[in-house]
């Protein structure tokens, strides 16, 4: 099972847990919380399939990564990343972020360039600044994270039943496009996160990326869906076609949060297609 090392706390080592399938153009799936690499499992398919080399992997705190209690900042997400990359010698990559992941993705370019990166993938993208701030009236009143940070202290499991139940539109798309067994599969997954994790991303959703996103210089794919609970879509991506200078910007009507997995014939079409170009 391969791990490497990208820190230490105290006597531990923190190691990001990867995997690594395939031959061909490299493309690196960039988890959202708070599943692991493993719920890529529909766009890991295709791509093997179509001739990619494709790698996953779980950000510290969650899957099968250590569980530290440092670096739950996107700063340090990034350099992990970084360090994957060189590792494993990566160039030419897509890079492709799910919610919390296109942060990863977003930070990584803002910091490290893209001299590894040939083209970039949002999925229900957290840019550009979720926090409603004086110069960011678009966002989300920082009360509503507030409570979310202490829904997760006082019940983390019935915090995270209620997470996914958005994450899917459960209420509207259960027994069709996401069945129980599949729901139950992602709430073992969170709940097997970091419980310290799972409470410090909050905060971390809260990073302004602003001035990451003028330096993206690679294509750049966004996909959405519009009815997104999580991330919801006016204070997200529709916001972004202004701030990326080559976008293609994809909706999924109806789409909730996770549409890699509800809409995963719509979103894998999408992806293959951006590759090919």
């Amino acid at each position: 099972m391969p791990f490497i090392n990208v820190g230490q706390e105290n006597s531990a080592a923190i190691e990001i847990h990867y995997e690594d399938h395939g031959s061909g153009q490299p493309v690196v799936l960039i988890h959202g919380y708070p599943l692991n690499g493993a719920s890529w499992e529909k766009q890991e398919r295709v791509l093997l399939a179509a001739g990619y080399r494709v790698i996953t992997y779980d950000r510290r705190g969650f899957g099968k990564s250590s569980q530290p209690t440092v670096g739950y900042d996107y700063d340090t997400f990034a350099a992990d990343l970084d360090k994957l990359l060189t590792h494993l010698d990566l160039t030419d990559v897509v890079l492709v972020g799910f919610s919390m992941g296109s942060g990863e993705v977003t930070r990584y370019l803002g910091t490290y360039g893209s001299s590894r990166v040939s083209k970039a993938v949002l999925m229900a993208a957290i840019p550009p600044f979720l926090l409603k701030t004086d110069d960011n009236p678009e966002g989300v009143d920082g009360s509503v994270f507030e409570g979310i940070k202490a829904a997760v202290v006082q019940d983390r499991p019935a915090y995270l039943k209620n997470f996914l139940d958005n994450f899917y539109n459960v209420d509207v798309l259960g027994g069709t496009r996401i069945s129980e067994q599949a729901w139950q599969n992602s709430f073992a997954v969170a709940i097997g996160a970091s419980p310290y994790a799972a409470h410090a991303c909050v905060d971390a959703w809260l990073t302004d990326f602003r001035g990451d996103l003028p330096k993206f210089d690679v294509p750049t794919l966004l996909i959405h869906g519009n009815a997104d609970r999580i991330l919801p879509y006016e204070a997200t991506a529709a916001r972004l076609p202004k701030l990326i200078k080559d976008l293609t910007f994809v909706t999924i009507e109806g789409g909730p949060h996770n549409i890699a997995w509800t809409h995963a014939d719509e979103v894998n079409s999408e992806l293959l297609g951006f590759l090919a170009k």
